[in-house]
């Protein structure tokens, strides 16, 4: 019995320690070496940012027609929604529909097929062409100097880009708290410039459940990876709403950092996605 519980939880943790900040800052080195590894044969993104940016602007633009739709069906029928959270839950349904329109598939997050993985994240309905843009890892974004001990434990989803960029996506806890502060703070006028409906159940962006890909194994390799993504500063303002990440810091002169998954090949509908977490192209 205890001999299965220790084997259950050297798994778990094998899993987990690249995600717990302590445990990454005193293994740097070892760390290091692994991502110059993978730096080096990722010099090239796998595909390019312009790309990445045609996919998201076709299918947040569509979200805004469907929003604006929305409220002008409301202002002649129905009363307005009397809360944020009542307009989310108007979104599941036709944002897995405009999903499907434009980008060709839907994904959604559904009990993993791995045991005691919990949640994963499946290809619905549709077909993934290799080179697409298949997720976004939502979260707050810390740099390097940032603190993010507290926030760390008990976490596993936190994200390292190369350069040591941090990304928080967990949805729960002071994570959850820290995002939504840092959201309704740097709110530009009539504005949103970033999307906090990824902590609900049903995200108004229905690509925002990135955190959920779980580790590939020798049995089912990756077929998405991480890819870098620096928000350009042409991005329209009015479709900043949809991106579902932050800085922690309001100061940052640089770039908002996302990080998307790109399929590595061709992947069907019931698919489930899996990536390696070591695996970035920068």
């Amino acid at each position: 019995m205890f001999t299965a519980v220790l084997k259950t939880f050297q798994k778990k943790w094998r899993s987990y320690r690249h995600r717990f900040v302590p445990w990454v800052v005193f293994n740097l080195s070892k760390n290091e070496k692994t991502l110059r590894k993978v730096t080096e044969r990722s010099d090239d993104k796998l595909i390019p940012d312009e790309q990445v940016s045609q996919s998201l602007l076709k299918l947040f633009r569509a979200l805004l027609r469907s929003r604006g739709q929305i409220r002008s069906a409301q202002t002649h029928v129905l009363p307005r929604f009397s809360s944020k959270q009542e307009q989310y839950d108007e979104y599941p349904a036709s944002g897995q529909d405009f999903m499907l329109q434009n980008l060709g598939f839907c994904i959604d997050r559904k009990r993993s097929s791995l045991p005691s993985a919990g949640t994963g994240v499946f290809v619905t309905v549709g077909f993934v062409p290799k080179g697409a843009t298949v997720a976004m890892y939502p979260g707050t974004i810390y740099q390097p100097y940032e603190p993010i001990l507290l926030q760390s434990i008990r976490n596993p989803f936190v994200f390292r880009c190369i350069d040591g960029v941090l990304i928080d996506g967990n949805d729960k806890g002071i994570s959850r708290m820290v995002f939504r502060s840092c959201s309704g703070r740097d709110r530009i006028g009539p504005f949103l410039t970033s999307d906090t409906s990824w902590l609900t159940d049903s995200p108004q962006n229905p690509l925002a459940v990135g955190q959920y890909v779980n580790n590939c194994s020798n049995e089912r390799p990756a077929n998405v990876c991480y890819q870098e993504y620096d928000v350009p500063e042409k991005f329209p303002m009015e479709l900043r709403q949809y991106l579902p990440n932050v800085n922690y810091s309001q100061d940052t002169r640089r770039p908002l950092r996302c990080v998307v998954l790109v399929s590595l090949r061709d992947i069907q509908a019931g698919e489930e996605l899996f990536s390696n977490y070591y695996t970035i192209v920068h």
